[in-house]
């Protein structure tokens, strides 16, 4: 373990052995269900940085409800749920939205008696029809093409168990499907995953990560997240050719090398400055930071010093 400013650094082979109850809940059949288009996740992984991961949860869940009865027992008011939030973020590509499925699954296991929710903040880009109306269209993924205000009212009343409906957004359409939500009531754990749940809007006095119990940020260096980027782009292509609605449909049927080329300019001229100006700045603002290298593999955790 090597100490760093305010987080030590773990190797994964000293990070494997912080947990020694290495129960495989998941075949490598269901975690390919769980995986992204060209993520890579073996049970190894799980019984080596996941399951350390939940059981160090674990111990930040039980921490969060004893300190809700203590608060309530100082106030001289009856306990009451107030649900643990668990943010995650990191690069467009980068595997961010396999992690959040694995620990939901995973979080389900381990709390069989628990509602365990995920949602990501995709629902919360402005509609298409907004952001040209905006002039936003070429800076969508950016913070501006967000409603912020919206997400943050969303997972406040979330945190005060009221009820509370998140628009769906459709990778295949490429923008928010019209009067579609997904709601969320009372749950004892909500994940939230996205680019932008760490970010600090200059326009906001409260943030999306003001309501964290936990945040992680998934890492990796910007040649790899790009390639895993073109490797994804490649494969929605091979899919969208079956459907005329899908967004990739038109680029599907046409020349692929200019296909590619279009990609990749995508990722210059946006991915590229949002993930250098908005998403790598907010990393240290993580509880935990999770390094891959090549093919996904995990290398090493950086663990927030408290």
């Amino acid at each position: 373990m090597e100490n760093q400013i305010n987080y030590y650094k773990i190797a994964r082979e000293e990070w494997r052995n912080f947990y020694q109850d290495h129960i495989m809940p998941l075949t490598q059949t269901e975690l390919s269900k769980i995986q992204s288009l060209n993520d890579r996740i073996s049970t190894t992984d799980v019984s080596e940085v996941y399951m350390p991961l939940i059981h160090l949860l674990k111990m930040f869940v039980a921490t969060h409800q004893k300190l809700q009865d203590q608060q309530a027992d100082f106030l001289g008011i009856k306990p009451h749920k107030v649900p643990f939030i668990l943010g995650i973020a990191g690069s467009v590509a980068v595997g961010k939205s396999t992690t959040a499925r694995l620990l939901k699954t995973l979080l389900s296991e381990v709390y069989p008696t628990k509602k365990i929710e995920l949602i990501t903040t995709d629902g919360f880009l402005y509609p298409n029809a907004v952001l040209k109306k905006k002039g936003l269209m070429s800076r969508k993924g950016f913070p501006e093409s967000y409603d912020m205000e919206r997400l943050v009212h969303f997972i406040n009343d979330v945190k005060n168990n009221l009820p509370a409906k998140a628009p769906v957004y459709s990778h295949e359409v490429y923008d928010i499907v019209a009067d579609q939500y997904e709601e969320i009531y009372s749950p004892d754990i909500l994940i939230v995953e996205g680019i932008n749940v760490l970010q600090l809007p200059s326009q906001q006095k409260i943030y999306v990560s003001d309501f964290f119990d936990f945040s992680i940020y998934v890492d990796a260096k910007e040649e790899d997240i790009k390639q895993w980027y073109l490797e994804r782009f490649g494969m929605l292509l091979d899919t969208a050719f079956k459907d005329p609605k899908n967004y990739y449909y038109p680029y599907a049927l046409g020349d692929r090398k200019q296909a590619f080329d279009m990609a990749a300019k995508v990722w210059d001229e946006i991915d590229h400055p949002n993930l250098h100006d908005y998403i790598l700045p907010t990393r240290n603002r993580a509880d935990l930071i999770i390094v891959k290298g090549k093919n996904h593999r995990i290398n090493e955790l950086l663990l927030r010093k408290y």
